[in-house]
């Protein structure tokens, strides 16, 4: 036959079993928060940043025609030389310009990429934020239903020790059994 279940701590496994839910209520709001930086991103560089280097590079093109066409009357009107700083703003503007379309070429590169190089990291996120949201939940459930299972266990196991045994034999009341005992004088045997 079976022996009775070894069972050294209930306490160890309801601990762990709490530690479960501790973790679980600090990591589900990061693992969340992860994955709307992974949407918030995305949503910035389509959205914000290439509208930004849009008209960036609109706004330094209008600078560089108006510093071009500074110069450009100034040799016209033959009435001054152009002076140096006329030129250096036209050096400026070009460099300007230079900037923001790598720029906007960076950013439209990286929108291009973004999906490829964030997708498979964020699969990664969607099944661990699955584990967080149904497995780990389950688990913190069926260790609950074994705490109480041991604990009704272990109380049974002490109640039944502690409990006499209910097949004892009743102790005779008179010194004479009745198969020794002699018939009384008027009694019938």
């Amino acid at each position: 036959m079976a022996e009775g279940a070894h069972v050294t701590s209930v306490d160890a496994i309801e601990s762990f079993r709490i530690g479960m839910i501790s973790y679980l209520s600090k990591a589900r709001p990061a693992l969340d928060d992860a994955i709307d930086d992974v949407s918030r991103t995305r949503d910035w560089l389509q959205h914000e940043q290439l509208r930004r280097w849009e008209g960036e590079l609109k706004r330094r093109r209008r600078a560089l025609e108006e510093a071009e066409q500074a110069v450009f009357s100034a040799r016209i009107a033959s009435l001054r030389e152009v002076s140096s700083a006329e030129n250096a703003a036209v050096v400026r503007a070009r460099r300007s310009l230079a900037e923001a379309e790598d720029k906007l070429r960076l950013v439209k590169k990286w929108i291009r990429d973004f999906d490829n190089r964030v997708d498979p990291l964020a699969k990664q996120l969607e099944q661990v934020q699955t584990m967080f949201g149904n497995i780990i939940p389950r688990a913190i459930a069926h260790l609950g239903s074994l705490v109480k299972a041991l604990d009704a266990y272990a109380n049974v196991s002490t109640a039944s020790l502690e409990q006499p045994s209910t097949t004892q034999i009743a102790e005779p009341t008179s010194d004479v059994t009745p198969s020794t005992a002699e018939p009384s004088k008027g009694e019938p045997v």
